[in-house]
C-alpha cells in the first residue's frame, strides 16, 4: 500500500521527472553522460527569510532550479538533470501544502522543460523550522573542457554578462513597499515599468546557459556572480592567483538601475556588492574578447569589458579610489 510520501511523490513530481528519472519509482535516478564528455554537479540550498521571501511558490521552484543553473553556466557545461530536497514545515496542513505544491511543481516543471534540466529524484521531509529545500544539478561538458574559476591569466581582460544590480536594487524596492527599513524609500519614485523590471530580476534571475560554448571555446576562467559583482571578481583572481583591477563604474546597469542610481547615487554601491545577479564572470584573453563579445551579442547576452588581470604577486583593486574600500564587503556572506 503506497505511503503518504508515495502518494505526495506521484502526484506532484512524477508528473514532471524525467527519463533519468525512472518514474521516481527506484531509488536513485540513471544519468548517462554524453559520449566524451565529464559530470558537473553544483548544488544549492535555500530557506524562507534567507534566501527568499513570502513569495509566491512558483518563483521559488524558478529561483531554486535557476541559480543552480547559473553555476553550470559558467563552468560551460549543458545541463543534464537535477535532484530535488524538499523540507516543508511541519506546522502545514494537507491543505496548506497542496496550496503551496500544486504551483511549485507547475513552475518547477515549465522550468525543468525550458532549460532541458529534467527532475530526477530527490527527498521530501517535514521540518520544525520554514520551508528549505536544496536542488543538486548535473551537466556534461567535453573532457578537459570545463571553465574554471581558477583560470584567469595575466594579461586576460575581465568581463561580466548582462546587467548588474537589478536583483539587489529589486529586494530593496521591494522592502521599502512593504515598509521595512532595510529598504530604500527612493526607490518609490521609480516609473511602475522600472520597478516592475527591478521586481522581477529580484524573483526570477535569468541563467546565461546560451553562453555555455562560447565560454567553453573562449573564456579561461569563469564563474556565475551570486555573492555580489565586486566580491565574485576578487574571489576568481584570488582563486587564479593572481591580481587585478576591476572598475566598479564600468558594472553594466539596466535602464532601471540607471534610474535607481539617478534617484540615490549611493545605491551604485548597492549594485556592485549586493549579489543574486547570476551574470557570469569570466577572464578571457585579449586575442580571443572580439570573438566571445560577438557570440553574446548573437545570444542576446551583451557582454562588457569591466578589468584587467595582473601578474601573480599583485594586489586585487578596485577602481575608483571612493570604491576601493568596498573589497572588503563587496560580497554577501552566507554566515
Amino acid at each position: 500500500m503506497p505511503s503518504a510520501e508515495d502518494d505526495f511523490i506521484s502526484r506532484y513530481f512524477a508528473p514532471i521527472a524525467g527519463e533519468g528519472g525512472l518514474k521516481l519509482k527506484d531509488d536513485a535516478a540513471l544519468i548517462a553522460p554524453p559520449a566524451g564528455c565529464e559530470l558537473v554537479v553544483t548544488t544549492d540550498g535555500v530557506s524562507q527569510g534567507r534566501h527568499f521571501l513570502d513569495d509566491a511558490p512558483a518563483s521559488i521552484a524558478r529561483k531554486a532550479l535557476r541559480v543552480n543553473l547559473s553555476d553550470l553556466a559558467a563552468k560551460g557545461a549543458d545541463p543534464l538533470g537535477f535532484v530535488l530536497t524538499l523540507a516543508l514545515p511541519a506546522s502545514w496542513d494537507a491543505s496548506t501544502r497542496d496550496a503551496f505544491m500544486r504551483p511549485f511543481a507547475q513552475g518547477l516543471g515549465e522550468d525543468a522543460a525550458a532549460y532541458g534540466c529534467s527532475l530526477l529524484g530527490g527527498d521530501t521531509m517535514a521540518i520544525d523550522g520554514p520551508l528549505t529545500l536544496s536542488i543538486t544539478a548535473f551537466g556534461a561538458v567535453g573532457k578537459g573542457c570545463m571553465v574554471r574559476r581558477t583560470g584567469a591569466q595575466p594579461g586576460d581582460l575581465l568581463v561580466v554578462s548582462g546587467t548588474i544590480g537589478d536583483a539587489a536594487l529589486g529586494l530593496k524596492l521591494r522592502r521599502a513597499i512593504e515598509g521595512d527599513q532595510r529598504g530604500a524609500t527612493k526607490l518609490l519614485g521609480l516609473s511602475d515599468e522600472h520597478r516592475a523590471f527591478l521586481l522581477d530580476a529580484y524573483l526570477h534571475p535569468r541563467p546565461r546557459n546560451v553562453l555555455a560554448r562560447a565560454l567553453r571555446d573562449h573564456a579561461h576562467g569563469a564563474m556565475d556572480i551570486s555573492d555580489g559583482f565586486i566580491g565574485d571578481f576578487a574571489k576568481m583572481l584570488e582563486a587564479s592567483g593572481v591580481g587585478g583591477v576591476i572598475d566598479a563604474t564600468a558594472a553594466p546597469l539596466s535602464a532601471a538601475g540607471q534610474a535607481a542610481v539617478a534617484l540615490d547615487p549611493a545605491l551604485q554601491r548597492t549594485a556592485v556588492t549586493g549579489g543574486d545577479d547570476y551574470e557570469i564572470a569570466a577572464a578571457c584573453s585579449v586575442q580571443a574578447w572580439p570573438a566571445l563579445a560577438k557570440l553574446g551579442e548573437q545570444a542576446g547576452v551583451p557582454l562588457t569589458v569591466i578589468g584587467r588581470v595582473g601578474q601573480p604577486g599583485e594586489s586585487i583593486m578596485v577602481e575608483p579610489a571612493a570604491f576601493a574600500s568596498l573589497l572588503s564587503s563587496g560580497s554577501y556572506s552566507h554566515f
